[in-house]
């Protein structure tokens, strides 16, 4: 089997063989062609592949609905303007208009954007959790659940998504100022830093257990602990490259569903087939589960009372959020 040091370039050569077809091969809009609802954090490529399909659906379109069902805009309309682009900025979607407006939304845990063809049947949830509603002659987005809808003039983006760290998936992805940023506290473990979207823009629970994994340490190591930390985000960044594509995120270069995992969501570990141990990491009010195998992980770990053998979950968690279209 690889060990955790062979593991960087086998993920970068086999998932980049593995991409989807060009976009104009796949219908550009499906029932549920995109669905983030699936209860954990989104990874950024999950968002940034949520962009381009909004993209490709509504720019370059004036919208004859546009619909913003929260208390704040209640009797605003963006009817009558023109999406200019939709893009990410690590986890959030920015829709940009034709009258220098952005409309900024975050999916965080819960929210989703569906396309549909007019008159189509809407299959996101009841009509109460509609939060969002664009429309072009053709094509109607609808927003479930979105937990931050806001209206921002389009050069004031940076009162939204200023405070983010550099985006792994962006156009302008610095790992030298990303590693500055990791480092910055050099005894704050790697795990919390990893989800810290001021260090880097894009990762969520998924590529933060898997991560830990490929570099051979626990989620509780001191960042400031990893040897040659320098490959932290050029491997970040490489699994969000290769995934951006696809409908699932494989960390293993493996096909099948059963194998895109090395320890997240796993009973055993991929690798070795040690049992699996999951703990809750984090501050009270921001603590995500994470996986890690003791035996090819090395580091700190809680005490054993908080240790948790990794059980069979009924949901496969980030996989399900990029499921194809129906």
């Amino acid at each position: 089997g690889s060990t955790p040091s062979t593991l960087l370039q086998k993920v970068s050569f086999e998932n980049s063989t593995r991409s989807l077809p060009p976009r104009q091969s796949r219908p550009a809009v499906a029932a549920d062609a995109f669905c983030g609802h699936d209860g954990q954090v989104p990874e950024g490529d999950t968002v940034w592949l949520a962009g381009r399909r909004l993209h490709a659906a509504l720019a370059g379109q004036s919208l004859v609905q546009g619909d913003l069902r929260v208390p704040r805009y209640a009797t605003r309309s963006l009817a009558g303007r023109q999406v200019l682009e939709v893009v990410s900025r690590g986890k959030h979607l920015l829709t940009r208009l034709s009258d220098a407006q952005t409309l900024h939304t975050h999916l965080r845990m819960d929210g989703a954007w569906h396309l549909y063809r007019r008159g189509q049947r809407w299959t996101g949830g009841p009509a109460w959790q509609v939060r969002v509603v664009v429309a072009t002659t053709s094509t109607q987005a609808v927003g479930y659940r979105l937990p931050v809808v806001d209206l921002v003039p389009t050069s004031r983006e940076d009162t939204v998504v200023g405070h983010l760290g550099p985006d792994l998936l962006g156009p302008d992805w610095d790992s030298a100022r990303a590693l500055v940023r990791l480092l910055a506290e050099p005894s704050r473990p790697i795990g919390p830093v990893l989800l810290d979207q001021q260090v880097m823009a894009g990762l969520g629970n998924l590529y933060r257990t898997e991560l830990c994994f490929l570099i051979g340490v626990t989620p509780w190591t001191p960042i400031g602990e990893v040897d040659d930390p320098a490959r932290i985000p050029a491997l970040a960044h490489r699994l969000l490259m290769a995934n951006r594509d696809r409908y699932e995120h494989i960390t293993t270069g493996r096909s099948g569903p059963a194998h895109h995992h090395w320890v997240f969501e796993r009973r055993r570990c991929l690798r070795c087939g040690t049992a699996v141990s999951t703990a809750w990491q984090g501050p009270p009010t921001r603590q995500r589960i994470t996986y890690w195998c003791p035996s090819c992980q090395a580091g700190p770990s809680p005490p054993p009372g908080q240790v948790m053998p990794a059980g069979r979950r009924t949901s496969t968690g980030a996989a399900r959020s990029r499921r194809s279209p129906r």
